[in-house]
């Protein structure tokens, strides 16, 4: 082998060691031909993805807080006729997974008295869980085996076959 053709191979490995390092993912490779890559999403990145999934342009402050097993997220939004006056939103959020797709489960929605209509809260889900799974899921061929929540970040598992 020449010296040029080692330099590239070397270089190729360490890009995609650079690579890999950077996205936070952990590769394991099954003994049927497929492999189970493990990521991770950090708060921040969860923010976004819900404040992009619930799209309103009258919810402010949005914030995200982890705990073990579920999401907490609160924000104001601005009522439509009186911008100058604001009501508290909050629910638990939980994640899941069937059949290879992450789902997502509002709970506990608090509104300042008002009530968050359930159509409201079905798109949000499916909106939610969609903008998520876009964050983690680059692959073709990949199931989603498993998804963690701790304080520090949401793990994810996702099978991916050839």
């Amino acid at each position: 082998m020449k010296i040029s053709s080692i330099r590239r191979i070397i270089v190729l490995l360490t890009a995609l060691a650079l690579l890999l390092s950077a996205c936070n993912k952990t590769i394991t490779r099954n003994g049927n031909g497929s492999a189970d890559v493990e990521t991770s999403i950090n708060q921040q990145e969860l923010q976004e993805a819900i404040n992009a999934g619930i799209a309103d342009p009258l919810i402010k402050d949005l914030t995200v807080s982890l705990q073990s097993g579920y999401i907490i997220v609160s924000g104001t939004r601005e009522r439509l006729n009186d911008s100058s006056k604001t009501d508290t939103l909050s629910f638990r959020l939980d994640l899941g997974v069937d059949n290879g797709q992450l789902t997502a489960s509002i709970s506990n929605t608090q509104f300042d008295g008002f009530t968050v209509e359930q159509n409201r809260i079905a798109h949000w889900n499916t909106t939610i869980a969609n903008r998520i799974e876009k964050l983690d899921k680059n692959r073709p061929n990949s199931a989603l085996k498993s998804v963690v929540i701790t304080p520090e970040a949401i793990t994810m598992t996702w099978t991916v076959t050839k």
